[in-house]
């Protein structure tokens, strides 16, 4: 159910970049967001495990996970940053990007019951209405150089 619901809200931002001919589409976001959505999946059920064993010196820190992955997406956007001369392109397109691995991580570690479901779903919609906004606006001013 996590998984799909990941699936949902990387579809909606995803097919709303593709339709308007941006880079990161649909499929791209839909692999962002299902990648991190397993992983923090992976983390909820290596919880047991967590902390340092009586009988161990190593502590097992899950927190990594997540945090490498929005490391890893944060190089990924920096490679689809581009300057040209004084234009800056891409920019969007990684924090798209990164905003869909929060996403994914979000709905992966699933805080239903403390009332998470509604800040998810907020988050998810507030995306799409923002890119979607933003891109409007972006047509109807006026070319300033």
């Amino acid at each position: 159910m996590r998984l799909a619901c990941a699936l949902i809200a990387a579809g909606i931002i995803g097919y709303n970049r593709g339709e308007h001919g941006k880079a990161a589409g649909l499929r791209t976001t839909l692999l962002v967001c299902l990648a991190a959505a397993v992983a923090m999946l992976q983390v909820n059920a290596l919880l047991p495990l967590a902390g340092r064993g009586s009988d161990s010196f190593v502590m097992n820190d899950l927190m990594r996970l997540p945090l490498g992955i929005l490391t890893g997406v944060g190089f990924i956007g920096a490679g689809a940053i581009l300057r040209r001369r004084e234009v800056v392109t891409g920019v969007t397109t990684a924090a798209t990007l990164w905003y869909v691995t929060v996403i994914g991580l979000c709905f992966g570690a699933d805080r239903s019951s403390s009332g998470g479901s509604r800040p998810r779903s907020a988050a998810s919609f507030s995306g799409h209405c923002t890119g979607s906004s933003a891109s409007w606006s972006c047509r109807s001013a006026p070319a300033s150089r």
